[in-house]
């Protein structure tokens, strides 16, 4: 056990944990932040997808210990003064989701996508999206929604 330091949704956070156990449990079990869901537990589905100096990465195949002195993002870190993400907003705006249950991985690893490539193609974009499992089948307005939110945060229009 020892201490972590790492900056978690902008705040300061420090946990004392063994340093091997996954980031998605610390994240759900040690801070409460239950938006990250487990799915596969292999780093597959995409279900614990966080931001991690915004790159998209699998929590439960990240150990706590490899974020120390980083930045982490959660679904519940994205929106800013009460107002959803640009991409959060597209996926209500679409109902680009059924149960949800892949939903906050699924906006984290679009708006990773397009913090680094803000004007991605529908292609680029279905690439993205095909590394999330979803089981309801809303991938056609995952995509639209995506392609709105791009537009919103100035990826061009669509």
């Amino acid at each position: 056990m020892r201490p972590v330091s790492f900056t978690l949704n902008g705040k300061p956070t420090r946990v004392t944990v063994d340093e091997n156990r996954p980031l998605l449990w610390v994240l759900r079990d040690d801070l409460g932040l239950t938006g990250t869901k487990f799915g596969c537990g292999e780093g597959h589905c995409g279900s614990c997808t966080v931001l991690v100096n915004n790159e998209a990465v699998r929590s439960c195949a990240m150990s706590i210990g490899d974020v120390a002195g980083k930045k982490v993002t959660t679904i519940e870190g994205l929106a800013a003064g009460g107002r959803l993400n640009a991409v959060q907003d597209a996926f209500v705006r679409h109902t680009a989701f059924q149960c949800g249950y892949c939903t906050p991985g699924m906006i984290l690893g679009a708006y990773a996508l397009l913090l680094k490539n803000p004007r991605a193609t529908r292609a680029e974009i279905v690439s993205q999206m095909d590394t999330h499992l979803c089981r309801c089948g809303a991938h056609v307005r995952i995509v639209q929604a995506v392609e709105t939110a791009a537009a919103a945060m100035k990826g061009g229009t669509r």
